[in-house]
């Protein structure tokens, strides 16, 4: 699942001394696809002097971060209309409407109705209505991303599952999916809007189509994006669950160019008791052989991860079998996640870990995940020529020097990496 707890991320720059309607986002690529919807809702509806806060409710930093930023913003503008919304208001909707900060707290379904920004100043101050009602995913179509180079296109919301750490499903509801051919219409006018790179983004994105007749499946939704947006010449994926990537997912990532060759997966962890405690549907050995089918498909793939250090009941050596699973994935990249009970969880009753543990665990990963990437880039010495694929095939080539202190490929990932070429330095 793409839950990664980003941000705040900053408005775009407006004329004058600030924009009509500024949006903090937090959060997942989703809440950023959700947000240039908002803003713009609220541009059309004629609102001025209008802050938007898109919290993000995945662990409790995330959401301290958000009422911290409601503050803040009230200090820094007394006279705006200050709206948060985002799984905040769903999952813990009581605690955000006891900030006298607020004017109003508006849910996750209702932020991405047009009426609620057109009807905004008459309506009540609590709109959050029961998400778990909500059926059909809408079809966001925002026309661009200020200050954005890539477009992000939701495919689906909502999750089914329930691990025991996570609150995601009561903030978004349960899974539904995007019709095929508006996903494909949306990226068209994106990439007819000059985007050269889509990202295709959920919140469980391999459980895509479920809901939708004839139940097709990711791989059959990439593919059809890939023929439909011929001029495409990147897409990418947000975070992925593998013990659901299907046959044709794996086809594309094999054997088309524009996909680009990055898969982000949600492992949590590498300890299967770990993986029983926290109800996850993959153990060790499935991640493990599924990064060894993706790089055979594909040479030189980077493959990140999300993984949750200092679980409830975790011990030093399901702990070590989680740090060794960065090596046997062959992971070049961490999203690392201190456990952060979430009230009304089944894993915030489990007997927890002691934070100092969980926070030295959590570096421990970190630095882990630093070596990985350190070990998967190209050395300061060289210089990149990169390749970014158009429709005809690969004739743009890019020639970029890496700058700060990057890190040094592997020799086994050098020769076989389709996007890179070394070249010595001038």
């Amino acid at each position: 699942m793409d839950k990664g707890a980003r941000g705040p991320v900053s408005p775009p720059e407006g004329t004058g001394d600030r924009p009509p309607v500024e949006v903090v986002t937090f959060g997942c690529r989703l809440n950023i696809a959700e947000s240039e919807t908002m803003r713009r809702a609220a541009t059309v509806a004629g609102h001025d002097g209008l802050v938007i806060v898109n919290t993000c409710a995945v662990t409790s930093e995330a959401s301290r971060q958000a009422r911290q930023t409601i503050r803040r913003l009230r200090r820094d503008r007394p006279d705006a209309r200050i709206v948060a919304t985002g799984c905040g208001a769903n999952v813990e909707g009581e605690r955000l409407a006891a900030m006298p900060e607020l004017d109003q707290l508006v849910g996750n379904a209702e932020k991405l109705r047009p009426e609620t920004w057109q009807n905004l100043a008459g309506a009540p101050r609590l709109q959050v209505a029961d998400i778990m009602a909500e059926t059909g995913a809408p079809t966001l179509s925002p026309d661009g991303f200020e200050g954005r180079t890539r477009a992000f296109v939701q495919v689906q919301n909502g999750c089914d599952h329930r691990c025991t750490f996570c609150v995601i499903p009561f903030g978004r509801g349960n899974s539904r999916s995007v019709a095929m051919d508006d996903v494909a219409d949306q990226v068209s006018r994106l990439v007819d809007a000059g985007y050269a790179e889509v990202v295709l983004t959920g919140v469980d994105i391999t459980s895509y189509g479920a809901d939708l007749p004839g139940a097709p499946r990711l791989g059959a939704l990439v593919k059809t994006v890939l023929t439909r947006a011929p001029a495409l010449r990147r897409l990418r994926l947000s975070s992925i669950d593998s013990v659901e990537a299907d046959e044709d997912l794996l086809d594309a990532l094999a054997t088309e160019p524009r996909f680009m060759p990055h898969l982000h997966l949600s492992l949590q962890a590498g300890d299967d008791m770990i993986l029983k405690r926290m109800k996850r549907r993959h153990t060790r050995d499935d991640a493990i052989r599924f990064c060894e089918t993706v790089r055979r498909l594909r040479p030189g793939v980077a493959l990140g991860a999300d993984i949750i250090a200092g679980f409830p009941t975790e011990t030093d050596a399901m702990f070590e079998r989680s740090l060794a699973l960065v090596d046997d994935c062959g992971l070049t990249q961490l999203h690392v996640f201190p456990f952060s009970p979430r009230p009304g969880t089944p894993a915030a009753r489990m007997p927890p870990v002691d934070p100092a543990i969980v926070k030295a665990r959590a570096a421990r990963l970190r630095a882990k995940g630093e070596a990985a990437l350190a070990g998967f880039w190209p050395p300061r010495s060289a210089v990149a020529t990169r390749c970014w694929p158009s429709a005809a095939g690969w004739p743009a080539r890019r020639r970029l020097r890496p700058c700060g202190s990057p890190p040094r490929l592997s020799p086994a990932a050098s020769s076989t990496s389709p996007w890179w070429r070394m070249t010595a330095a001038s």
